[in-house]
Protein backbone atom coordinates (compact mmCIF):
# COMPACT_ATOMS: atom_id res chain seq x y z
CA UNK A 1 0.00 0.00 0.00
CA UNK A 2 0.92 3.74 -1.16
CA UNK A 3 1.32 6.56 1.42
CA UNK A 4 1.32 10.18 -0.01
CA UNK A 5 2.63 13.12 2.17
CA UNK A 6 2.64 16.49 0.47
CA UNK A 7 3.11 20.18 1.27
CA UNK A 8 3.01 23.33 -0.58
CA UNK A 9 6.29 22.65 -3.13
CA UNK A 10 6.64 18.42 -2.70
CA UNK A 11 4.70 15.30 -3.38
CA UNK A 12 5.96 12.14 -1.54
CA UNK A 13 4.87 8.30 -1.71
CA UNK A 14 6.25 5.60 0.47
CA UNK A 15 5.32 2.09 0.01
CA UNK A 16 4.86 0.13 2.82
CA UNK A 17 6.72 -2.82 1.62
CA UNK A 18 10.30 -2.25 2.71
CA UNK A 19 8.97 1.44 3.69
CA UNK A 20 10.03 2.65 0.17
CA UNK A 21 10.15 5.79 -0.84
CA UNK A 22 8.22 5.32 -4.29
CA UNK A 23 8.05 8.74 -5.29
CA UNK A 24 9.78 12.72 -4.65
CA UNK A 25 7.93 15.14 -7.10
CA UNK A 26 7.61 18.87 -7.62
CA UNK A 27 3.52 19.86 -8.03
CA UNK A 28 4.57 22.93 -9.97
CA UNK A 29 7.00 21.23 -13.03
CA UNK A 30 5.17 17.47 -12.24
CA UNK A 31 9.22 16.41 -12.36
CA UNK A 32 10.04 13.30 -10.62
CA UNK A 33 13.15 12.58 -8.60
CA UNK A 34 12.98 8.94 -8.20
CA UNK A 35 13.91 6.23 -10.04
CA UNK A 36 10.57 4.80 -11.40
CA UNK A 37 11.55 1.16 -10.39
CA UNK A 38 11.59 -0.78 -13.97
CA UNK A 39 11.94 -4.01 -13.02
CA UNK A 40 14.00 -5.52 -16.09
CA UNK A 41 16.31 -2.88 -15.20
CA UNK A 42 16.37 -2.66 -11.28
CA UNK A 43 13.15 -3.12 -9.62
CA UNK A 44 14.44 -1.55 -6.66
CA UNK A 45 13.45 2.33 -5.95
CA UNK A 46 14.81 3.70 -2.67
CA UNK A 47 15.28 0.06 -0.50
CA UNK A 48 16.38 0.37 3.10
CA UNK A 49 19.37 -2.05 4.22
CA UNK A 50 19.15 -3.43 7.53
CA UNK A 51 20.62 -6.12 9.42
CA UNK A 52 23.06 -5.81 6.66
CA UNK A 53 24.68 -3.87 4.03
CA UNK A 54 26.25 -5.73 0.35
CA UNK A 55 27.15 -9.36 0.87
CA UNK A 56 28.11 -11.81 3.29
CA UNK A 57 30.65 -14.03 2.67
CA UNK A 58 28.79 -17.44 1.66
CA UNK A 59 25.84 -15.48 3.01
CA UNK A 60 26.56 -16.25 5.70
CA UNK A 61 27.77 -15.31 9.70
CA UNK A 62 27.55 -16.42 12.91
CA UNK A 63 27.20 -15.20 16.85
CA UNK A 64 27.70 -17.12 19.40
CA UNK A 65 28.68 -19.91 18.13
CA UNK A 66 25.22 -20.54 15.87
CA UNK A 67 25.61 -19.81 12.23
CA UNK A 68 23.16 -18.12 10.08
CA UNK A 69 21.74 -17.18 6.75
CA UNK A 70 21.19 -14.12 5.56
CA UNK A 71 20.84 -12.84 1.78
CA UNK A 72 22.68 -9.50 0.34
CA UNK A 73 21.23 -6.34 1.85
CA UNK A 74 19.21 -8.29 4.83
CA UNK A 75 15.29 -8.79 4.76
CA UNK A 76 13.90 -5.29 5.83
CA UNK A 77 13.59 -4.32 2.07
CA UNK A 78 11.15 -6.82 1.03
CA UNK A 79 9.23 -6.59 4.54
CA UNK A 80 6.03 -4.88 4.70
CA UNK A 81 6.20 -2.22 7.41
CA UNK A 82 3.65 -1.21 9.29
CA UNK A 83 2.02 2.58 8.80
CA UNK A 84 1.86 4.47 12.75
CA UNK A 85 0.99 8.08 10.93
CA UNK A 86 0.48 9.13 7.62
CA UNK A 87 -0.02 13.04 8.21
CA UNK A 88 -0.55 15.85 5.70
CA UNK A 89 3.49 16.18 5.34
CA UNK A 90 4.78 13.15 7.15
CA UNK A 91 4.74 9.42 7.64
CA UNK A 92 5.78 7.42 10.01
CA UNK A 93 6.59 3.30 9.57
CA UNK A 94 7.88 0.41 11.62
CA UNK A 95 9.14 -3.16 11.36
CA UNK A 96 9.63 -5.09 14.43
CA UNK A 97 11.48 -8.03 14.83
CA UNK A 98 9.35 -11.89 14.82
CA UNK A 99 9.51 -15.42 14.43
CA UNK A 100 10.60 -15.14 11.07
CA UNK A 101 13.26 -13.00 11.59
CA UNK A 102 14.65 -14.60 14.57
CA UNK A 103 15.60 -17.08 12.34
CA UNK A 104 17.97 -15.57 10.40
CA UNK A 105 18.84 -12.99 13.01
CA UNK A 106 18.79 -13.73 16.31
CA UNK A 107 18.22 -9.69 17.77
CA UNK A 108 14.61 -8.29 18.74
CA UNK A 109 14.40 -5.11 17.48
CA UNK A 110 12.60 -1.68 16.33
CA UNK A 111 12.76 -0.08 13.28
CA UNK A 112 11.51 3.25 12.19
CA UNK A 113 11.17 4.63 9.15
CA UNK A 114 9.88 8.56 9.10
CA UNK A 115 9.48 10.53 5.94
CA UNK A 116 9.25 14.24 6.34
CA UNK A 117 8.36 16.99 3.82
CA UNK A 118 9.77 20.41 4.95
CA UNK A 119 10.12 23.03 1.96
CA UNK A 120 11.64 21.53 -1.10
CA UNK A 121 13.57 18.95 1.42
CA UNK A 122 12.51 15.44 1.97
CA UNK A 123 14.01 13.95 5.21
CA UNK A 124 14.19 10.12 5.41
CA UNK A 125 15.03 9.09 9.25
CA UNK A 126 15.62 5.87 10.55
CA UNK A 127 16.26 4.72 14.16
CA UNK A 128 17.07 1.48 15.46
CA UNK A 129 16.38 0.16 18.87
CA UNK A 130 17.45 -2.89 20.45
CA UNK A 131 15.15 -4.88 22.40
CA UNK A 132 16.93 -7.41 23.43
CA UNK A 133 18.44 -8.27 27.10
CA UNK A 134 21.78 -7.31 25.84
CA UNK A 135 23.99 -6.11 22.97
CA UNK A 136 23.09 -6.35 19.52
CA UNK A 137 24.80 -6.10 15.88
CA UNK A 138 23.72 -4.35 12.49
CA UNK A 139 24.33 -2.50 9.43
CA UNK A 140 21.84 0.20 8.47
CA UNK A 141 22.08 1.85 5.33
CA UNK A 142 20.25 4.09 2.59
CA UNK A 143 19.66 2.94 -1.15
CA UNK A 144 17.54 6.00 -2.90
CA UNK A 145 17.77 6.01 -6.59
CA UNK A 146 17.40 9.68 -8.56
CA UNK A 147 16.79 10.10 -12.20
CA UNK A 148 19.22 11.14 -14.31
CA UNK A 149 21.38 10.86 -17.42
CA UNK A 150 24.65 9.67 -18.80
CA UNK A 151 26.53 13.01 -18.26
CA UNK A 152 25.11 14.44 -15.12
CA UNK A 153 27.44 14.94 -12.29
CA UNK A 154 27.44 14.41 -8.08
CA UNK A 155 29.67 17.25 -7.08
CA UNK A 156 30.75 17.16 -3.52
CA UNK A 157 30.16 20.08 -1.28
CA UNK A 158 34.39 20.02 -0.64
CA UNK A 159 37.23 18.38 -2.92
CA UNK A 160 38.29 14.73 -2.02
CA UNK A 161 41.12 12.54 -2.47
CA UNK A 162 39.02 9.04 -2.55
CA UNK A 163 39.24 5.56 -3.83
CA UNK A 164 36.65 3.07 -4.42
CA UNK A 165 36.58 -0.31 -2.24
CA UNK A 166 36.91 -3.05 -5.27
CA UNK A 167 34.40 -5.95 -5.01
CA UNK A 168 34.60 -9.40 -7.06
CA UNK A 169 31.62 -10.96 -9.41
CA UNK A 170 30.23 -12.02 -5.90
CA UNK A 171 30.01 -8.78 -4.47
CA UNK A 172 32.71 -9.34 -2.08
CA UNK A 173 35.49 -7.15 -1.20
CA UNK A 174 38.86 -7.32 -2.61
CA UNK A 175 42.19 -5.88 -0.73
CA UNK A 176 43.05 -3.63 -3.69
CA UNK A 177 41.30 -0.21 -4.12
CA UNK A 178 40.71 2.14 -7.11
CA UNK A 179 41.40 6.00 -7.26
CA UNK A 180 38.20 7.96 -8.08
CA UNK A 181 39.26 12.13 -7.30
CA UNK A 182 42.50 13.46 -6.28
CA UNK A 183 41.59 16.55 -4.84
CA UNK A 184 38.66 17.15 -6.78
CA UNK A 185 34.87 17.31 -5.96
CA UNK A 186 32.95 16.35 -9.60
CA UNK A 187 32.42 12.73 -10.37
CA UNK A 188 30.83 12.40 -14.59
CA UNK A 189 27.96 9.31 -14.74
CA UNK A 190 29.46 7.81 -17.76
CA UNK A 191 28.27 4.47 -19.31
CA UNK A 192 30.99 2.67 -17.96
CA UNK A 193 31.39 4.47 -13.90
CA UNK A 194 29.72 1.04 -12.93
CA UNK A 195 30.75 -1.50 -15.04
CA UNK A 196 32.84 -3.01 -11.74
CA UNK A 197 29.40 -2.28 -9.32
CA UNK A 198 29.38 0.18 -6.75
CA UNK A 199 31.81 3.37 -5.75
CA UNK A 200 32.42 2.42 -2.07
CA UNK A 201 34.11 5.65 -0.66
CA UNK A 202 35.06 6.53 2.73
CA UNK A 203 37.14 9.04 4.58
CA UNK A 204 34.46 11.62 3.12
CA UNK A 205 35.61 15.10 4.33
CA UNK A 206 32.04 16.44 2.76
CA UNK A 207 28.66 16.23 4.43
CA UNK A 208 26.57 16.48 1.18
CA UNK A 209 26.71 16.40 -2.38
CA UNK A 210 24.69 17.53 -5.24
CA UNK A 211 23.35 15.61 -8.07
CA UNK A 212 23.08 17.63 -11.20
CA UNK A 213 21.05 17.45 -13.84
CA UNK A 214 22.05 18.50 -17.85
CA UNK A 215 18.10 19.45 -17.70
CA UNK A 216 18.41 22.02 -14.99
CA UNK A 217 17.17 19.96 -12.24
CA UNK A 218 19.26 18.84 -9.29
CA UNK A 219 19.15 17.07 -5.54
CA UNK A 220 21.34 18.79 -2.85
CA UNK A 221 21.73 15.40 -0.64
CA UNK A 222 23.32 15.33 3.49
CA UNK A 223 24.84 12.09 4.56
CA UNK A 224 26.22 13.73 7.57
CA UNK A 225 29.57 11.55 9.51
CA UNK A 226 28.25 8.17 7.65
CA UNK A 227 31.55 6.00 7.43
CA UNK A 228 30.65 4.52 3.98
CA UNK A 229 28.89 6.00 1.07
CA UNK A 230 27.75 3.80 -1.47
CA UNK A 231 27.40 5.28 -5.47
CA UNK A 232 25.57 3.09 -7.97
CA UNK A 233 23.31 2.15 -10.87
CA UNK A 234 23.56 -0.44 -13.71
CA UNK A 235 25.96 0.25 -16.03
CA UNK A 236 24.15 2.78 -18.73
CA UNK A 237 20.85 3.01 -16.82
CA UNK A 238 18.87 6.15 -16.30
CA UNK A 239 19.22 7.00 -12.43
CA UNK A 240 21.67 6.84 -9.75
CA UNK A 241 21.57 5.24 -6.35
CA UNK A 242 23.00 7.87 -3.11
CA UNK A 243 23.52 5.47 -0.41
CA UNK A 244 25.02 6.38 3.20
CA UNK A 245 25.79 3.49 4.56
CA UNK A 246 27.03 2.33 8.15
CA UNK A 247 28.30 -1.11 6.81
CA UNK A 248 29.73 -2.74 4.30
CA UNK A 249 30.03 -5.45 2.14
CA UNK A 250 31.84 -8.95 3.85
CA UNK A 251 35.77 -9.23 2.13
CA UNK A 252 37.01 -12.93 1.84
CA UNK A 253 38.65 -12.95 5.87
CA UNK A 254 36.53 -15.99 7.69
CA UNK A 255 34.91 -14.29 10.72
CA UNK A 256 34.01 -16.23 14.06
CA UNK A 257 31.27 -13.92 14.96
CA UNK A 258 29.09 -11.08 13.90
CA UNK A 259 31.00 -8.59 16.01
CA UNK A 260 33.94 -8.90 14.18
CA UNK A 261 32.53 -8.07 10.99
CA UNK A 262 33.99 -4.53 9.63
CA UNK A 263 31.75 -1.68 10.01
CA UNK A 264 29.43 -3.50 12.00
CA UNK A 265 27.02 -0.94 14.59
CA UNK A 266 27.13 -2.65 18.12
CA UNK A 267 24.22 -1.34 20.11
CA UNK A 268 23.65 -1.73 24.26
CA UNK A 269 20.70 -3.00 26.12
CA UNK A 270 17.95 -0.19 25.37
CA UNK A 271 20.15 2.04 23.44
CA UNK A 272 19.08 3.70 19.77
CA UNK A 273 20.97 3.99 16.49
CA UNK A 274 20.04 7.09 14.06
CA UNK A 275 20.44 7.57 10.00
CA UNK A 276 19.19 10.25 8.66
CA UNK A 277 19.55 11.80 5.00
CA UNK A 278 18.01 14.66 3.36
CA UNK A 279 16.87 15.48 -0.65
CA UNK A 280 16.57 19.08 -1.07
CA UNK A 281 15.25 19.05 -4.47
CA UNK A 282 15.41 22.05 -7.10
Amino acid sequence: MFYKIENEFLTAEINDKGAELHSLKDKKSGYEYIWYGKTEIWYGQAPILFPIIGRLLDDKYRYNGTEYDMAKHGFARKMTFKALSAEKNKAVFLLESDETTLKSYPFKFKLYAEFELCGRVLKASHKVVNMNDGEMYFSLGGHPGFNCEIGDCIVFDEKETLSTETIDADSIRLSEKTPVLNDESSIEITKDIFSNDALILSGIKSKALTLKNKNGHSVHFTFGDVPYLGIWAKPGAPYVCIEPWCGVNDDRRKRDDISEKDGIVRLNEGETFDLTYTAEVN
